[in-house]
Parts: C-alpha cells; structure tokens; sequence
C-alpha cells in the first residue's frame, strides 16, 4: 500500500457558508492531515435537476464530472443536516445523478448527519447509500443531533465524544481504504 495520502471526496449537503456540517468537514480534515486528503464538491448548486428522460451520452459535463469526481476518490464522506425530516433536496438531486452508475459501488463511504434533530434523515441516507451499494461500518455513520452544541463560535469540536468519534471514523476510513 502507497504512503501517500488516500482522496477523500466530501460532499456537504448544507449550501450555507460555514455550516456545521461544513465545520464538521473541516475538524475532519484537520484529523486526517498526512494520511487522507479530503477535497470538498463545492458545486451541488450547479447540478440540473434530476430528468431520467435524459439519455447517459446526453448528460451534461457537469453531472459527468460530478460523477468523476466521485469514481476518481478513494472515498467519499457525506455530511448533511435534515431539513423537514428528510435529506436537503440539493443532496438528494445530486445522489439520484449517480443511480445509473456504479460509481458508489463498493466505494469506501463515511455517512454523517448533523442537525438540530437529524433522526429522519440519516434513516434515509443510511438507505439510499446502500441501496447504491456503498462500503462502509457502523464507525463510518454518525449520527450528530444538537450539532450546533458541540462547536464553538470558531466551528471547532468541543464536545469530547464527538471529537472521540470524528477520530474514529478518520482511523477506520483510513483502515477501510
């Protein structure tokens, strides 16, 4: 196995700036100096919505480059809040974009949901992931309600079981890879 550190792809299902769940992405990160490099998809907003009408030779390049992105990773780390009980609609539009692919099949994948709430959500992430055929554990999948209480203004984790998992999950992505 190479020394050089493994391409982690992290998609945030928050689109607001300096989210906790962006936060989350960069404590992350932070963890993984040296042995994981984790790059954020900061372009769900530009994905068309979701037409199964549109042939696969027809897609446009930036569903093709999403789609990519995420076959070119090592790995790929999905951080959302709920909204409504559900997963964000952009999220959710950016996922049905790879159903007629396999490029989340046996993809090392960190699934974590950090909300207010978040219950509702990480259910439905949970199986729409592995419906798509994902690699992953219980380590890899976080559930975070009352997120906003386990960052400081600054966005860094102060919630020491928090911090305890987040180094987890680093170690098993790394082991997983």
């Amino acid at each position: 196995m190479s020394n050089s550190p493994k391409k982690i792809l992290a998609i945030c299902g928050s689109t607001r700036t300096n989210s906790a769940n962006a936060q989350l992405i960069d404590a992350i990160a932070s963890l993984a100096t040296g042995s994981l490099t984790i790059t954020v998809y900061n372009s769900l907003t530009a994905l068309p919505y979701f037409n199964q009408d549109i042939p696969d030779d027809q897609i446009s390049e930036t569903v093709n480059h999403f789609r990519n992105t995420i076959k070119e990773a090592d790995g790929v780390l999905i951080c959302t809040p709920e909204y409504v009980f559900s997963l964000p609609g952009i999220l959710k539009n950016a996922i049905e974009w790879t159903v007629s692919t396999t490029v989340f099949s046996d993809k090392p994948t960190a699934l974590i949901t950090a909300s207010s709430s978040g219950e509702k959500a990480h259910e439905s992430l949970l199986l729409v992931m592995n419906t798509l055929g994902i690699k992953t554990n219980t380590d890899l999948c976080l559930h975070i309600p009352g997120v906003k209480s386990k960052l400081n203004a600054q966005g860094k984790v102060i919630n020491t079981d928090l911090q305890q998992k987040l180094e987890k999950l680093v170690e098993c992505f790394k082991s997983m890879i």
